[in-house]
């Protein structure tokens, strides 16, 4: 698996993920230990609200989209961590039987003013399901080593 250092990203590179299934059971438990509101544990509560039935949790659907980012092994050890993220929104619910896919566009890369040995990328993070609908969107700052032959 090929890990990238910052100097091997390009402003406007798009990646797009394998997908992943949603079942229920993955959803109440996830929700019953992190977020355990009516409308993700308790079906009845949950058909008479908004939503007419059970939905994901926005938290689980973050950390899904995390962990299809990650699988796609770009950055590996070479990702030092990050400020935080930006705009996260949850545009609409996810429910069991969803298919999702991330959907990871470069949108910034700055050398360090800093430290000269890594970069900065600003990443925009698009979650679709099945039928190509935005379900979250948000942007993330990540910094990554630089290649230590491209480092002045």
């Amino acid at each position: 698996m090929h890990k990238r250092y910052f100097d091997e990203f390009a402003v406007g590179e798009v990646f797009v993920s394998e997908g992943i299934t949603l079942t229920e059971g993955q959803m109440v438990e996830f929700s019953l230990m992190y977020d355990p509101q009516p409308i993700h544990v308790d079906r009845e509560a949950a058909k008479a609200g908004l939503h007419g039935d059970l939905i994901a949790s926005g938290l689980q659907t973050l950390g899904l989209t995390n962990r299809l980012w990650v699988s796609m092994g770009l950055m590996g050890d070479n990702n030092l961590g990050g400020p935080g993220i930006d705009d996260v929104r949850w545009h609409i619910p996810v429910r069991a039987g969803d298919t999702l896919r991330v959907k990871t566009e470069i949108l910034a890369a700055r050398p360090s003013n800093s430290k000269p040995d890594r970069g900065i990328l600003t990443m925009g993070f698009t979650t679709l399901n099945q039928r190509d609908e935005v379900v979250m969107s948000y942007q993330c700052v990540d910094i990554l080593k630089r290649d230590p032959d491209r480092v002045d």
